[in-house]
This record gives C-alpha cells, structure tokens and sequence, in this order.
C-alpha cells in the first residue's frame, strides 16, 4: 500500500463525511488537492500550521483513489497532488495531529 497524507482541520474533515467527499479550497484555486508523502508530513505542519491544535492527518491509500495522483515539483522535492476530489474510500486512517507546547509538529501520528 503506497500511503499518502493530507492535513485538514477536523471541521473540514467532518463535513467531508456529511458530504461523501472530501474537496479542500485548493481544488478550486490551484486545480488539485496538496498531500504529502509521511516522511513530509511534518514539516508541511510546521510550514503551514504551527500552533494549531484542530487539525487531523488524512491517511490515503493511493491506490485506492478514484481522481488522478501526480507527484509535482515543489521547491527542491516533489509532493503529491491529487487533481480531482478525494474519494472517502481511499481514507484508510484519521489521526489528530497535535502540537508541542512551542507549538511544532515533532511527533508524526502512528499510522
């Protein structure tokens, strides 16, 4: 199983399941949803939502995903990105993602 992530607030994550689909704003502006591989997943957290204490890590199986997976260059690596809205399916696990008292991401959430 290729495993890949997407950080979300909890809200989001909750009505994505009322919805029966995930689609995060970035769909709508950049034309995909950002995830990341696990060993990006932390630093995407510190980059993105230091302090943030309402959010939860997506677990994907990406071979289960029913919209296109590309792995896209960014900066100096590249990241997945799925170009299409994320089937409910394809999330295998749902974690919390909690910051330390600093307010960084140091603990990657057991999968």
């Amino acid at each position: 199983m290729k495993t890949i992530m997407h950080i979300c607030r909890n809200e989001e994550w909750n009505e994505a399941l009322e919805l029966g689909e995930y689609k995060n704003p970035s769909l709508e502006t950049e034309g995909f949803i950002h995830f990341s591989d696990p060993e990006q997943v932390l630093s995407t957290a510190n980059r993105y939502y230091p302090g943030q204490t309402d959010l939860v890590v997506l677990i994907v199986d990406a071979g289960l995903l029913a919209a296109e997976l590309r792995y896209d260059p960014v900066r100096e690596t590249h990241f997945p990105h799925l170009y299409g809205s994320l089937n409910l399916s394809a999330v295998v696990a749902v974690k919390s993602l909690t910051p330390d008292e600093a307010g960084q991401f140091t603990v990657l959430p057991v999968l």
